[in-house]
């Protein structure tokens, strides 16, 4: 752990950046849950989150490589989301989060 500890260069920020936010993991968590939502099935799932928080927390998740979004041309239009391979990488994080999560509610 002292390699990483306030180097010039800090990967746990990197890692962070990504992630960071509330909704982020919570999106990365029903993707990993159902490997292709659509927008409205992500919407649904996590009914507390804006459509205007939900649509930019999916842009950056989008951009920084985490999630995929495949548009289909037709009417009405439909697009679907999935965890990129650096999404899927991620899981076991996940999963660790959890397991922690019931470990410290018991």
């Amino acid at each position: 752990m002292d390699t990483l500890c306030r180097s010039t260069y800090s990967p746990f920020e990197s890692a962070l950046s990504m992630i960071s936010g509330k909704w982020k993991l919570i999106i990365i968590y029903e993707l990993a849950c159902d490997p292709t939502l659509r927008y409205g099935e992500l919407k649904k799932n996590i009914s507390n989150i804006t459509h205007k928080m939900l649509s930019s927390q999916l842009k950056e998740l989008e951009k920084d490589g985490m999630v995929i979004r495949k548009e289909y041309h037709q009417v009405p239009p439909k697009v679907e989301y999935s965890l990129s391979d650096k999404g899927i990488s991620f899981i076991p994080i996940l999963e660790s989060l959890c397991n922690w999560g019931i470990e410290i509610s018991n």
